[in-house]
């Protein structure tokens, strides 16, 4: 059974107290909160493990070393990926976007190419295709969503075509929670010949991910919203893809032979990992995936679904209160707006009940904009959440009302 009152235990932060009030924390969706079984593994490596890794020829270097390629494994497992050379660590999914986009765009996208992707992305899976439309004259089409900020298969498929080299989309908007059918948008992109990079970020928290299965050709998504620590990210590439892209930096352990007169690269993953890389935080990322597996995705799955429900139910109840994203097949993000109320003075009043929300354009400023608005308040959900906090959340707002 999924008990979250016991998986909170987990996560000390949630017993410290905001403004004198119980932690009611609502902003997974912009970072998720550690639990401590990530936090120790991380402390005891610094206190007793560290070294750099794939270089010493001694005791500790070869055993982080063991440690980094073992979390490495786990996100394998994670993504259910052909093999760990298809994973990349970077810094966070922005990183494995541009990533691609500086490599393999480069070298495979010519003037008059498309890259397709939809009006719900972040700004990190548009403002690279931007720069690089504007760099070699590619095309950047811009699939709609509906009102309800539903995914519209028609919409989609009017814009893919033969000239489509690349359909980068979001797995779940972290705006309007829709949940895109990533597996029938990438079959449909393989029929023209298209790659598929999936912005997997808030999807990867929320539901269980098989690559193989989705056949996708790239995915990214970062750790600190995984429940691991900041300052790393994964980059799933197939394998041939990987082999046939030039590395995105250079330097150390990303070379096979250097001379004065000549260098050679190293085989994915280890060509696109130049330098020392974020060791403690790609372990911590291991142990935090390695957490979700043993809860197990479907249960987070079935407790999130269960509580998205509630929240919408208990959301809807308010006099005033719009929630900005409708779609049926959603995720726990709740952005909204409450008349006559900014979102920054709602989310100051909130902070005074211990209630963290935020609030914004979320990094996805032109599908807020597309909804009718400038800013949201935005209401995001985590496998530790339960009733009792959207009860509080709701109870804020009201609260909130009353001043204005």
């Amino acid at each position: 059974m999924y008990d979250v009152y016991k998986i909170r235990q987990d996560f000390p932060i949630l017993s410290v107290l905001i403004n004198g009030k119980p932690n009611t924390f609502l902003d997974s969706a912009a970072s998720a909160q550690k639990p401590a079984q990530v936090i120790e593994k991380m402390r005891c490596l610094y206190l007793e493990e560290y070294a750099n890794v794939h270089r010493g020829s001694y005791y500790l270097s070869e055993q982080i070393t063991i440690a980094y390629e073992e979390a490495r494994s786990k996100i394998h497992e994670f993504l259910n990926t052909k093999s760990d050379k298809e994973i990349v660590f970077v810094r966070n999914a922005t990183e494995g976007i541009n990533l691609v986009a500086a490599t393999w765009g480069r070298k495979y996208l010519k003037a008059g190419d498309e890259v397709l992707i939809s009006e719900a992305e972040h700004h990190a899976n548009l403002v690279p295709w931007q720069a690089l439309r504007d760099e070699l004259g590619i095309k950047l089409k811009i699939f709609k969503v509906n009102d309800k900020g539903e995914y519209q298969e028609e919409e989609y498929l009017k814009l893919l075509s033969d000239k489509t080299k690349l359909v980068a989309v979001t797995g779940m908007s972290n705006v309007l929670g829709t949940i895109f059918p990533i597996k029938e948008i990438t079959r449909q992109a393989h029929t023209v010949g298209a790659k598929v990079l999936v912005d997997a970020c808030q999807y990867a928290v929320h539901q269980k991910i098989d690559v193989q299965d989705l056949d996708c050709d790239f995915l990214v998504f970062s750790g600190h919203k995984t429940y691991g620590p900041s300052g790393i990210g994964v980059l799933y590439g197939k394998y041939d893809i990987l082999n046939s892209m030039p590395p995105y930096q250079y330097g150390g352990d990303m070379v096979d032979t250097v001379t004065y007169e000549k260098t050679t690269f190293n085989e994915p993953p280890f060509r696109f990992e130049a330098g020392t890389p974020a060791i403690m935080q790609a372990i911590g990322l291991g142990e935090a995936v390695n957490y979700m597996m043993t809860l197990g995705m479907q249960n987070i799955t079935a407790h999130e679904q269960e509580l998205t429900q509630y929240t919408t139910e208990q959301l809807s109840a308010i006099n005033g209160l719009k929630v900005v994203g409708e779609a049926k097949d959603k995720g726990g993000v709740f952005s909204f707006n409450v008349e006559g109320m900014h979102p920054q003075d709602l989310a100051f009043i909130l902070d005074k009940e211990g209630v963290a929300v935020r609030t914004g354009h979320h990094c996805a400023q032109p599908i807020v904009n597309r909804m009718g608005y400038e800013s949201l308040a935005r209401a995001s959900l985590g496998l530790y959440n339960t009733k009792e906090d959207i009860d509080v959340l709701v109870g804020a707002i009201r609260k909130a009302q009353k001043f204005f």
